[in-house]
């Protein structure tokens, strides 16, 4: 059916490893997923739009036992064990501060003076376009083959404590494994709902 609307629309298979198949894994398979991997996830999402070209994410990727088991004991209990297995963890963070990269980010208009002296405003908008990007390492993540496992069940203060510790004005967002996943690890796909459940057309 979508094929009908446009004939630069992507494959089924395509489509199907980015959303119609894709599921939030639990478990992990053996296998590692290498720096090269990591910085094709940025490559990609990178270019995908943030309000002003803000890009206010901030990633720490987490692959090392030792940081992995610093991660895992500021999750809750029924994440440790899938932070420990995933080859790698990002902790999408963002900057409240992100506003002082906007000269060279947004070189078109003086955009930083828009959010000086409205922290409560930057904040907003870090997490908003944040949340965006670290949608966005998914779907790149997806794209270039990988499996992933997000995850909010997690101590904020303590992960900004641990990862963000030289970056006092970064915050976490939420986390997501990254990696091939086990397919024993999932259930059943929850339900999803019909266009007219949630939406309404204006």
């Amino acid at each position: 059916m979508i094929k009908q609307f446009h004939d630069q629309v992507l494959s089924d298979a395509a489509l199907d490893q980015l959303f119609n198949e894709a599921r939030s894994y639990n478990g992990w398979l053996d296998k590692p997923v290498s720096d090269e991997q990591l910085h094709a996830i940025w490559d990609l999402m990178k270019m995908a739009p943030t309000s002003a070209n803000m890009q206010p994410v901030r990633i720490v990727w987490v692959k090392s036992d030792a940081q992995k088991q610093a991660l895992a004991d500021c999750a809750m209990e029924g994440n440790k064990a899938k932070i420990l297995a995933a080859p790698v963890t990002a902790v999408i963070g963002y900057d409240i501060d992100f506003h002082e990269e906007l000269p060279w980010l947004f070189p078109h208009t003086d955009a930083k003076s828009w959010f000086e002296g409205d922290e409560e405003g930057r904040k907003e908008g870090a997490f908003r376009n944040s949340s965006l990007q670290g949608a966005y390492l998914m779907l790149a993540a997806r794209a270039l083959g990988l499996d992933c496992g997000p995850m909010s069940g997690f101590d904020q203060a303590k992960v900004n404590d641990t990862f963000f510790a030289d970056e006092p004005r970064h915050r976490a967002n939420f986390i997501c494994s990254i990696g091939y996943g086990d397919p024993e690890s999932i259930f059943d796909r929850s339900p999803r709902p019909e266009f007219g459940t949630f939406n309404t057309i204006v």
